[in-house]
């Protein structure tokens, strides 16, 4: 694998991208139970939507999928001035004079963000909370290329105690909580209507570092034009003194992106897993 991602890196990124989602409308041809859990997430939080309007978004978000996972060569092994030709910025905040202001960077799980985040970290430095993977070999490569331009990686065991280190440092903390990693730390707040296991990390660090939360979203341009990274003003009164309420904010935010474009989020993620006390699973 680490050699076909090498060998992506050196190809022009319109090729790499028609490749992934070339791949990406093969394999949603074959039945999967990644496909079932797109159509789950998708009937769950869509239920007003047309079946064949369903079957296109879900036909669209896993050629986006696949295309993303193909697009990690260019944004692992790729230099700093390809991801700077691929990702333009926006930003409502000034990102040359950070070290005042304690900042935690709130992503979500839209197929771009590794372009966003890996395009940040050449410009500014930078922590990132991450998710161990369980292959072993794979998630040390991801390390070791998502750091390499100085991100200093936490995983997310270790991340409270490291995470307010860093911001105590200066330096801005990027994580994304739209995952339900269980009910530890959790609540459950609507999305899109339906109950969703919500971390309440975010709004916690914020308090503990005295940070400001800044919103980011990565979407993936038209006709294979790369990328855009869209750096929002900060949550004004976050946190406030209800780690629900909290979530629930974060969580109407993301919908608002998500409704812009659906067929970008991840949906291939079991958003639902864990359900409230007495409530049948999903998927």
């Amino acid at each position: 694998m680490t050699g076909l991602l090498r060998a992506f890196a050196f190809l022009p990124y319109g090729v790499v991208a028609r490749i992934g989602t070339g791949i990406g409308a093969l394999l949603y041809r074959i039945p999967s139970a990644r496909r079932r859990v797109v159509h789950t997430n998708l009937k769950l939080c869509f239920p007003d939507m047309s079946d064949d309007a369903r079957e296109r978004l879900a036909r669209a978000h896993f050629c986006h999928v696949i295309r993303s996972y193909v697009e990690r060569g260019p944004q692992w092994f790729g230099n700093a001035q390809a991801l700077a030709r691929l990702v333009e910025v926006e930003s409502a905040i000034d990102l040359t004079d950070m070290e005042g202001q304690p900042t935690i960077f709130v992503g979500f799980h839209f197929v771009g963000i590794e372009a966003g985040c890996m395009m940040y970290s050449t410009r500014h430095p930078v922590a990132s909370l991450y998710t161990p993977m369980s292959n072993l070999l794979l998630d040390a490569m991801a390390k070791r290329q998502r750091g390499r331009f100085g991100t200093e990686m936490i995983p997310r065991s270790d991340s409270v105690r490291r995470a307010l280190r860093v911001l105590r440092d200066g330096k801005p903390v990027m994580l994304a909580a739209d995952m339900d990693f269980g009910l530890r730390d959790s609540v459950f707040v609507p999305f899109f209507g339906v109950p969703a296991c919500t971390l309440t990390s975010v709004s916690r660090m914020a308090k503990a570092g005295n940070a400001r939360v800044v919103p980011f979203v990565t979407e993936v341009l038209p006709d294979y034009r790369g990328y855009k990274l869209t750096i929002f003003e900060a949550l004004k009164d976050f946190p406030s003194e209800d780690v629900a309420v909290d979530a629930r904010r974060i969580t109407e935010f993301l919908e608002t992106q998500v409704r812009r474009i659906p067929d970008q989020y991840y949906w291939v993620h079991k958003r639902f897993k864990h359900r409230p006390a007495g409530e049948a699973g999903v998927y």
